[in-house]
């Protein structure tokens, strides 16, 4: 699998997540569980790639990182917008 078709296939596994009224944000590990016929490292790589093409964002619970489709869901800028102290 090259990494266009590694792309799109991130892409499906996400939607189809959405639109079984689950989860909106994902681990890495279960992407990897969803892709077994792809490398972990492939994987991270094709991940990071659509999160610079924006399409897919970061979300960060605090002690890992998710991956989830730009506004869908509870973004990283629902915590920036915290009032200041």
């Amino acid at each position: 699998m090259d990494r266009e078709q590694l792309k799109q296939k991130i892409m499906e596994v996400m939607e189809a997540k959405i639109k079984k009224g689950g989860k909106t944000k994902i681990y890495l590990k279960d992407l990897q569980r969803e892709i077994p016929e792809a490398k972990a490292r492939e994987i991270k790589m094709a991940a990071n790639e659509l999160v610079k093409e924006g399409k897919l964002e970061y979300f960060s619970t605090g002690s890992t990182v998710m991956f989830g489709l730009p506004g869908v869901g509870m973004g990283l800028e629902a915590d920036s917008h915290k009032p200041e102290e």
